[in-house]
């Protein structure tokens, strides 16, 4: 294993990369003090049954609630990995934690979701200079999260809400998110946070947008399925564009071009899925009748992230860490082009950590290929003279 960055301060963190489940539990949770522990996020890899990996974190862990999802890949102390079982534990003497567990995302009651945050929100009593944000974890394959975090963002107004979908290491067969000793899909856990240390968003991609117009011509929204690109069958369009046969299109291909949506000026990528029966392309994000996209190019990846995770407080402090959000899509294209280790090398320098997901929410919009995070600085210290 690579030599590692000092432990953050402000955060407890224990991985284990046992194939075992039991054993796994054990080993992560060694280095974890439940006296000391407000919340645990787990992010459980696609080799365990989630259910069984919650029951046991439950149990362990006592009395210390534990929220987290499967996921597509995890972010620890060494970098990028596939089969770690994570534990990240916030401490009580830093965090406050209050959390929703939502049942039934699909078909998706926006009323109930908003009316359940706001009650939750005012129940849960503000600290005195201490910092509020949300976390939202959702089932990856609901796809409910483009309503869901809108509805959220709008409710819970002024407050940073950050997240990541669930994955399962692209199978594409089903995700969990995890409450109270269970794991549920078609769900999702909304948490309410307060903290005295400082906080700061992180959210950017590598893709600028070229050539010209693509229309989205016939398509299914609730499915987010696209029969019709530019009038023609979708993955026959969509192959011509980025100059393929439409029986080469692959993750990869998907992960190297992406379709970009305009919103607000900025560009979010739309992500695609795979190809279905019939020349129909599905997608990992909201896809409706008439958008007006564009195709895709990689900026350096490498140069990307170190910018991105570049940050500092009003001292000019680093993050005690970063809880990140990053896209399967990103570390599929990563992995191909063998710059793993370079990445990891970055992510550890600059203190992340969290998983792979299906994707990423920020500023009441659910997006792709996207690197969400949340850095986290050091109380401010107070003038007590």
């Amino acid at each position: 294993m690579r030599d590692l960055e000092p432990r953050p301060n402000f955060i407890a963190i224990g991985r284990s990369a046992s194939s075992d489940p039991a054993t796994a539990v054990e080993e992560a949770c060694a280095d974890i003090d439940c006296l000391s522990s407000c919340f645990v996020l787990a992010f459980v890899p696609s080799n365990h049954d989630p259910a069984e990996v919650s029951r046991r974190l439950n149990w362990k862990l006592a009395g210390v609630p534990v929220f987290g999802c499967t996921t597509a890949g995890q972010i620890t102390r060494s970098g990028y990995e596939s089969d770690a079982l994570l534990l990240l534990a916030f401490p009580k003497s830093n965090f406050r934690c209050s959390s929703i567990l939502y049942e039934e995302l699909r078909p998706l009651d926006s009323t109930e979701i908003a009316a359940t945050a706001q009650r939750q929100a005012e129940r849960f009593r503000h600290t005195a200079g201490w910092n509020r944000l949300a976390l939202v974890f959702s089932d990856g394959l609901s796809k409910q999260e483009d309503l869901l975090v809108s509805t959220l963002e709008t409710v819970l107004d002024g407050l940073s809400i950050f997240g990541g979908s669930a994955g399962d290491g692209l199978q594409y067969e089903e995700t969990f998110v995890l409450h109270g000793g269970s794991a549920y899909s078609n769900a999702a856990i909304l948490l309410l946070i307060e903290t005295n240390l400082g906080f700061q968003g992180i959210g950017f991609d590598h893709f600028l947008p070229i050539g010209s117009e693509i229309i989205i011509t016939d398509a299914n929204p609730e499915e987010r399925v696209v029969y019709e690109i530019n009038g023609a069958p979708a993955a026959q369009e969509y192959a011509r564009l980025v100059g393929c046969a439409a029986e080469d299109l692959s993750p990869l291909v998907f992960a190297e071009n992406p379709l970009l949506l305009r919103q607000n000026l900025n560009y979010y990528v739309r992500a695609i899925r795979e190809p279905m029966d019939g020349g129909s392309l599905s997608f990992l994000a909201a896809i409706d009748d008439g958008l007006i996209m564009t195709l895709g190019r990689g900026k350096e990846i490498i140069e990307t992230l170190k910018s991105g995770l570049d940050v500092r407080d009003n001292t000019g402090t680093a993050p005690d860490f970063i809880l990140g959000f990053d896209c399967i899509l990103r570390k599929l294209e990563i992995e191909q082009k063998q710059l793993s280790n370079q990445v990891s090398d970055v992510l550890q320098s600059h203190r992340v950590v969290g998983f792979n997901t299906y994707g990423e929410q920020q500023s009441g919009v659910h997006m792709n290929q996207t690197f969400v995070g949340v850095a986290f600085f050091e109380p401010e210290k107070r003038d007590l003279s």
